[in-house]
């Protein structure tokens, strides 16, 4: 059995999986898979281990990206060409402390790899998950849809689709940004950064908020991944990016684990709440 998660231990968001997803795409876009090995737990495989390890050997990847919270690895069983379409696609969701990373094979294998991806150059794919709450899953295009992710993509939403998510759900907006089936890829660390800029308060009723504010919550979630994105995501656990290396927007957090801390526009005490069971940072004077 897997071990518990601690309280609260930041999950891997939308601009943590993009930062990998674009790693992983650069390194390996039209490589060639020559063989795939999986551990003996079961927790990590959505689909049977031998089914994936069929359809991975001798896959070429024709592109690797974010979809939500999930990386999508879009596969062809021949050579690429300019027209080539996927047939299948191998997708990754990192859980709590899942890895994604591309090094060469005589690396020293780490505990808790749970899949070795061996490429034609020599170089490996390799997913590390100490505590296997992430999910690997094998899509066959020929017989099932491609995936699509539970909500509505946040980096790209206009204005009338945003507002028509939130502007009658009478729960508090902070448990709404969090709802994967509304905005995919949202979750704590983010939910807090893009609340405190747009100045509200996350306890607020998602259906009080105005079209105005929920336009500048809108545009603030949007800066704020897309700002992370370039820092390489938030390292304040286990992420790396597909090369090892951790990310410094965590440098930048106005609210998220800065409880007691002064706030960055105001100076008071930063507070923490539990909100729909997550740990939630705030400011009360700069936030309404």
């Amino acid at each position: 059995m897997a071990t518990p998660a601690p309280y609260n231990q930041p999950v891997p968001e939308l601009p943590e999986v993009e930062t990998i997803a674009r790693g992983v795409h650069q390194r390996v876009l039209h490589a060639q898979i020559l063989s795939a090995w999986f551990s003996r737990y079961r927790e990590p495989m959505k689909t049977p281990l031998r089914q994936q390890q069929n359809a991975l050997t001798g896959a070429w990847f024709l592109s690797v990206r974010r979809v939500g919270k999930h990386i999508v690895c879009d596969l062809a069983t021949q050579p690429p060409t300019p027209d080539s379409a996927p047939t299948h696609q191998w997708i990754v969701h990192l859980g709590m402390t899942g890895r994604l990373v591309v090094t060469h094979a005589d690396q020293p294998i780490v505990p808790h790899t749970h899949a070795r991806l061996t490429l034609h150059d020599g170089r490996e794919i390799r997913f590390v998950d100490a505590r296997r709450f992430g999910r690997l899953e094998l899509l066959d295009l020929r017989k099932q849809p491609a995936f699509r992710g539970p909500g509505s993509e946040p980096m790209t939403i206009d204005a009338h689709d945003f507002a028509g998510l939130f502007q009658s759900r009478k729960v508090a907006i902070k448990a709404a940004l969090l709802n994967q089936t509304l905005l995919h890829g949202v979750g704590n660390i983010y939910a807090d950064e893009s609340l405190f800029r747009a100045g509200i308060r996350p306890r607020r009723l998602a259906a009080s908020l105005t079209r105005a504010q929920l336009e500048r919550l809108r545009v603030s979630l949007q800066q704020v991944l897309t700002h992370a994105i370039a820092l390489g995501g938030s390292s304040v656990s286990d992420y790396v990016d597909a090369n090892g290396v951790r990310g410094f927007f965590q440098l930048e957090h106005c609210v998220y684990a800065r409880q007691g801390m002064p706030c960055r526009i105001c100076g008071q005490p930063i507070q923490r709440i539990v909100l729909a069971g997550r740990g939630t940072h705030f400011c009360r004077q700069c936030q309404r």
